[in-house]
């Protein structure tokens, strides 16, 4: 039987949009498979150590506690948590593994984009194949675009690749049904719609925060490209009503909480922060113009990482840019929404990203700027041009190649940022070079130049930056290390750091890692300058910082390390008054314990038992959780009864050490 000219655009959309998605996927396999031999990096070694924080992940108890460990945001992320154990169930564990999940969930996202885009464009031109040409084009200058490198191949970023792969669910279940309203069956349309908007959400936000934005990129469909498709009688009653409950009432309670987030941040400025609330809603407008130049001027490499020099905004004029910044975002939000009726795909990009950075890109106090915030928000950025380029009535030639040429350029450009990913030395140094204000950077890369035999090279690298940036602690850290590498410490070192300690922002994890490094090096006498007295004048100057003075956290872990240094030093019972005080700034059964076998393992059991006595005498008086999944994995180890057990086990381990240390000295007291 032959094939009748109606039928063939759709036999040809059934067979060469799969071919043609396939091949996009093959393209980015390739293009991504060299970084997947990079390293861990920077905030992966927050989140991943979880892995083996309660030992191996191979029994329910274990599981549990795992999985309801997370921080980030309120909501714990325990999906992504999961995710992980896909790739190790203990830590530390080697990247491989993580990336290459990373990498398959990209391709997922991908092809979940294209049948998004598809269902979107069939709503626009129900006959003919532009909706597939477009879906599978969409789709691959998104998913073969470099940016993404520094989503897919960093590891941590998981979360919001799991967050977008929800959405996009979502986004399916709630196209599919709007259709099956159309077709008039209500009840499975409903039903569809609420799996969609109210199930992908919650998984999506248990994923990472912004997966709470699904239901306002419910309303930018809806605002687009369905404002061209109608719904009449009761299916139209019904569909307002799911809306608004499970899509306008979502959405302006996630608005209120981040008018409420920023009204607190603006009475209550974060210490650790170099820029004001206000700053940070000015610089927005030109971190957001910066991100639409690197999506729509693709280059091979880019600042990545390290976005610690990106100026703030500190008035409408300061720098001259901001308020260009400021008007023209708010002119394209204005285009945007008058261009939903006639010019839905335009639109929809626009509304779409606006949408997306909703969250990472206002009012909460988080990092000015980062290229993994443009994964979701980007995904429909190249729709406009997919769906231009697919229409072939016009210049076919001369739309054909782009539409060819385009994706395997972006596949070019990404390969060879990939490279760089998949190489850490090069990485570092090149990070450096095209970030030369960054201290982030510069510490990073004279990391490396020192652990290659290039201590020189890296103390040139930091200290001009250290003299134009005395607050960086990360800095001065590194010059101190450097000068190890170079013979011994001197005075001028010493001072900067004494200076950095003094006057820096929340420094995060970054002290207690390097010092607990520090204080062994120290102890060993192998490096001239670098001693014991050192490193308690730095803990001292900590301790005398204003920008920490109200910083709990800080505190904590500065008395800590005042106790470690004390002790290792020989003064035990002034290492105890130390880590006694340190337990008082947050009260946490884990900190005693710590605590507790770091004065025994020094040869002092008896000081640990000392210290889970003034832990039990205070245990009362610990805050309650924080409310969201810290509540929940407190009421986790409360059924296990982990912390008495784990106390009692590590108490009758110093009773006995102990007790076999005052039975040496009583032999050793008796010998003749």
């Amino acid at each position: 039987m032959g094939v009748n000219a109606a039928e063939r655009p759709l036999i040809a959309e059934r067979w060469w949009a799969p071919l043609g998605l396939l091949a996009v996927l093959l393209l980015a396999l390739w293009a991504y498979w060299p970084g997947l031999k990079g390293p861990f990096l920077f905030d992966d070694f927050g989140t991943l150590p979880k892995l083996g924080e309660f030992g191996p992940v191979r029994s329910w108890a274990v599981f549990w506690r795992y999985l309801t460990a997370g921080g980030g945001d309120p909501a714990g992320r325990p999906v992504a948590l999961l995710s992980f154990l896909i790739d190790a169930r203990n830590w530390p564990a080697p990247p491989w593994p993580f990336k290459l999940t990373n990498l398959v969930l990209q391709l997922a996202n991908g092809t979940l984009l294209a049948a998004l885009l598809w269902r979107l464009g069939r709503v626009l031109e129900p006959a003919g194949t532009r909706a597939a040409r477009a879906a599978v084009l969409g789709a691959a200058l998104w998913m073969l675009h470099p940016l993404m490198v520094s989503t897919t191949l960093y590891v941590v970023q998981r979360e919001a690749m799991l967050a977008a792969f929800f959405v996009l669910l979502g986004l399916l279940a709630y196209t599919r049904g709007r259709r099956l309203l159309l077709q008039g069956r209500n009840a499975a349309g409903i039903a569809w719609a609420l799996l969609g908007l109210v199930g992908c959400t919650l998984l999506a936000t248990l994923s990472k925060a912004n997966g709470a934005l699904l239901p306002v990129l419910a309303l930018a469909l809806e605002a687009t490209v369905y404002a061209r498709q109608p719904l009449d009688g009761r299916s139209r009653k019904q569909w307002r009503a799911l809306l608004w409950i499970c899509a306008a009432l979502p959405a302006l309670l996630l608005l209120a909480y981040l008018l409420w987030v920023g009204a607190r941040v603006a009475l209550y400025p974060p210490e650790v922060r170099r820029w004001t609330e206000v700053q940070r809603l000015l610089t927005e407008p030109r971190a957001l113009w910066d991100y639409l130049g690197l999506l729509w001027l693709p280059r091979p490499f880019s600042t990545g990482l390290f976005n610690d020099a990106f100026a703030v905004s500190r008035s409408l004029w300061r720098p001259a840019d901001t308020l260009p910044a400021l008007l023209g975002i708010v002119a394209l939000g204005v285009l945007g929404w008058r261009w939903r009726v006639t010019r839905p795909v335009l639109a929809l990009a626009i509304l779409f990203y606006f949408a997306g950075m909703a969250m990472e890109s206002t009012t909460i106090p988080l990092e000015l700027y980062f290229e993994h915030r443009n994964y979701l928000p980007a995904m429909t950025m190249f729709w406009p041009l997919a769906w231009w380029l697919a229409d072939l009535r016009r210049w076919r030639g001369l739309r054909g190649t782009l539409a060819l040429g385009l994706p395997v350029l972006l596949a070019l450009l990404t390969l060879q940022r990939a490279v760089l990913w998949g190489h850490a030395d090069q990485q570092a140094l090149y990070w450096a070079a095209i970030n030369p204000h960054s201290p982030r950077a510069q510490a990073y890369a004279a990391q490396f130049e020192a652990a290659n035999g290039q201590p020189q090279d890296a103390e040139r690298r930091l200290l001009p930056l250290l003299r134009a940036h005395p607050d960086q602690v990360q800095l001065a850290f590194n010059l101190l290390n450097v000068q190890c590498r170079l013979g011994g410490v001197r005075p001028a070192a010493a001072q900067a750091a004494r200076t950095a300690m003094f006057s820096m922002r929340d420094p995060g994890t970054l002290l207690t890692s390097w010092f607990a490094r520090a204080i062994a090096v120290a102890r060993s006498g192998r490096c001239p300058g670098f001693t014991l007295p050192l490193l308690q004048g730095l803990v001292q100057a900590g301790l005398e910082n204003p920008h920490l003075r109200d910083n709990d956290g800080r505190q904590q872990d500065l008395h800590y390390l005042a106790g470690s240094v004390l002790l290792a030093e020989g003064h035990a019972h002034a290492a105890l008054a130390a880590l006694a005080e340190a337990l008082g700034y947050d009260i946490r059964p884990g900190f005693a314990a710590a605590a507790a076998a770091e004065l025994a393992s020094a040869g002092h059991p008896r000081l640990g038992l000392a210290l889970l006595d003034a832990y039990a005498q205070v245990a009362h008086e610990a805050a309650p959780p924080a409310f969201g999944m810290a509540m929940v994995h407190a009421w986790v180890l409360r059924l296990q009864d982990y912390w008495p057990r784990e106390l009692a086990r590590l108490r009758g381990a110093l009773e006995r050490a102990a007790a076999a240390r005052d039975d040496r000295a009583a032999t050793s007291a008796a010998a003749p």
